[in-house]
């Protein structure tokens, strides 16, 4: 890899993290009800402080790349050969999906931008009922039906009903409902090769275009859609605070909902905290998202100061977005009005950002348009990050070697074609909102998996390595909190996925983070036979040619273990959504 990037390159590369918060906002809102904000700052608090124990490691190997799962990683090497690839496993498929999950609402924003569906109160719409008013008998079997569904209502208003959904069904655009074919995948979901697919494919193509010429080419991109897509952005949430347009008391009286997606308001008890721990399990996914700046470190100048300077003010930015944004919208538009279906799927967020600047067509047709630029911002850090990541666990010895393929630009081109081979199958089984939500599900599984290994592996590299030069060194007492936040994350993960209507999403993830077992087993005793690159060694200050010593940690790291799985199994069990 090229030496070719600043630690302002890398900011920019990790400033596709803050529009990931417009990939849930909806959903946290749908779940955790006025709660919703509050989440996101607890989520981004905690974010924040786990990135100063990325940090110190992240200095201790100026000539890896990947990020922080590859730095950490290197800790769990003494005690289990298998953790270790597990980590980076888990950052990766926690992180690769962000592709073709943005790839999906980007082109969902495309296809409503060029064949939008008639709302139900349109001109258009009205002038279809009125030619065709004659068209369905008061005898009609669908009558019948619908009044048998709403006994209170009378022919009259079924007739009206149907004819509706018949001119919405007769004005959409066939594109719209197109499908080549579908497939259906048994405990997994069904793989739609509809128009949203084909679309996503386009996008997702177009940045592997980009991506390879190289970091800085992507860098240079990046802060061009920054300066485009983050000023609006700011502006939203700023501007209704100076306006006055936030309603307090959307912000205020904060208490659960009394289920998921009830407008009802709940109450503190097991049912409404397990529905703010399945907020706090999703906002993971985006909050803690900015430790992807350090994934750069063997390409940037000076690793030793750099790395630093990029991760901490990658976090600034991200606190003041995941902070404002989630409280401006809540304040404008209340839990209700979060609920909306556009908003819940993502597809409306766009027109509902430019209405809390202005009610001009305009600049709601605006915030659209930079709707989906933020989501090539989102893909394009996605996509740089976790195909590093994948490069540096090829370069270790824990996946396959031809992961570590790099072109004359410097771009690991053989993980990249990996991302975009999983990617276009998870986008097509996400091409439909129910699809959608299982893949970020499933994903986070493996994300708060990997965050609860690495910050255990700040306090090991501190018992293990400390002859290895840190640059920067965490506060004693704040990789302690660290450690704490580790066993947090833990219960996220018992508690949380369950949440977002799938009983089976945390066994999913689990067993799709197996699935780097029989990968590394084969890499590291058929290829490798049993011993891992020299560089790893020498990366660790060890003997390349040796064999790993024993860790100076002793069995504290199997209690470490031991105890997140208790914690994850335990609060998977008593936490139940209301």
């Amino acid at each position: 890899m090229v030496r070719s990037l600043s630690w302002q390159g890398a900011f920019w590369v990790a400033a596709g993290v803050p529009p990931l918060v417009l990939f849930s906002i909806g959903g946290i809102a749908g779940v955790a009800g006025k709660v919703a904000f509050v989440i996101w700052i607890v989520s981004m608090t905690m974010g924040f402080l786990q990135s100063f124990t990325y940090a110190e490691m992240a200095g201790m190997f100026g000539n890896k790349s990947g990020g922080t799962s590859v730095y950490g990683a290197t800790a769990w090497m003494r005690y289990s050969k298998l953790i270790a690839p597990l980590s980076v496993w888990c950052n990766w498929f926690a992180w690769s999906p962000v592709l073709s999950l943005g790839c999906s609402i980007a082109a969902g924003y495309i296809l409503n931008a060029l064949f939008p569906i008639p709302d139900i109160t349109s001109p258009q719409v009205a002038e279809w009922i009125a030619a065709h008013a004659n068209s369905i008998a008061a005898t009609d079997p669908r009558v019948t039906e619908w009044l048998a569904a709403n006994p209170a209502g009378t022919s009259a208003d079924a007739i009206r009903a149907l004819l509706s959904t018949d001119a919405v069904a007769a004005l959409t655009p066939a594109i719209r409902t197109w499908e080549a074919f579908s497939i259906q995948l048994p405990a997994l979901g069904t793989l739609h090769f509809n128009s949203t697919f084909v679309v996503g494919v386009l996008i997702m193509l177009t940045m592997y275009t980009i991506q390879k010429r190289g970091i800085g080419t992507a860098a240079g991109v990046q802060k061009v859609l920054a300066i485009v897509v983050l000023l609006p952005l700011l502006a939203a949430g700023l501007i209704p605070i100076f306006t006055g347009s936030i309603n307090w008391s959307y912000v205020t009286n904060i208490v659960p909902p009394a289920a998921a997606y009830s407008a009802v308001d709940g109450a503190w008890n097991i049912g409404g905290w397990t529905l703010v721990l399945g907020g706090l399990y999703i906002t993971a996914w985006s909050t803690y998202a900015f430790e992807t700046a350090v994934c750069y470190t063997r390409e940037l100048r000076n690793p030793k100061t750099d790395t630093f300077k990029a991760i901490f003010y990658s976090g600034l930015l991200c606190m003041l977005f995941f902070m404002l944004i989630p409280f401006a919208f809540q304040g404008v538009y209340g839990h209700e009005g979060l609920l909306a279906p556009a908003i819940a799927d993502g597809s409306g967020i766009g027109a509902a950002l430019g209405g809390m600047i202005s009610s001009s067509g305009i600049v709601i047709h605006l915030f659209v348009l930079l709707m989906i630029l933020a989501l090539m911002m989102s893909i394009m850090t996605a996509g740089a990050g976790s195909s590093r990541t994948l490069y540096q666990g090829s370069r270790d010895g824990w996946l396959p070697k031809y992961l570590s393929k790099v072109n004359e630009n410097g771009a690991p081109v053989g993980a990249m074609r990996q991302d975009l081979v999983f990617n276009t199958f998870l986008l097509a089984l996400a091409s439909d909102p129910g699809g959608y939500f299982y893949v970020l599900a499933i994903s986070n599984v493996g994300y708060l998996m990997f965050n609860f290994l690495n910050l255990n592996a700040g306090w090991i590299h501190r018992i293990d390595s400390p002859h290895l030069d840190r640059p920067w060194k965490a506060p004693n007492v704040l990789l302690a909190f660290n450690t704490f936040l580790a066993f947090v994350n833990a219960m996220l993960l018992g508690a949380g996925a369950k949440v977002w209507g799938y009983s089976n999403a945390l066994w999913a993830g689990l067993i799709f983070a197996a699935m780097i077992v029989p990968v590394f087993a084969y890499r590291h005793w058929v290829v490798d036979k049993g011993r891992f690159p020299r560089e790893a060694m020498e990366d660790l200050g060890m003997d390349p040619d040796g064999d790993l010593p024993p860790g100076r940690a002793g069995i504290l790291p199997y209690l470490a273990l031991a105890g997140g799985v208790s914690v994850v199994l335990f609060s998977n069990w008593f936490f139940v959504p209301a």
